[in-house]
């Protein structure tokens, strides 16, 4: 008896273990907003803005990223300010 109540236990512990694993592979949702001039796409994960990258018309795309990176826990909507960052190289 004990034996059967370990095993169904173990089981239970990793079905529920496969369900959360599953769960936390779910990557980011991306908010696309196309305008005439540019395209930005918007990172969210667990419902904070992660990421906001613009891809203009004409020339590079960037990245907004707040000036002081230490600060609103990586929620883009508690940054006091987002500066524009370029790709310079790419392996």
């Amino acid at each position: 008896m004990k034996r059967r109540l370990l095993t169904a236990a173990a089981t239970l512990f990793c079905c529920v273990s496969a369900i959360s694993a599953e769960r936390s592979l779910d990557g980011p949702d991306v908010t696309i907003i196309a305008g005439e001039q540019r395209t930005v796409y918007e990172y969210w994960q667990n419902g904070q803005l992660r990421m906001v990258k613009v891809v203009p018309k004409v020339g590079k795309p960037y990245y907004l990223t707040p000036r002081d990176g230490t600060r609103g826990f990586g929620d883009l909507e508690r940054a006091d300010m987002l500066l524009p960052t370029w790709v310079l190289v790419e392996f």
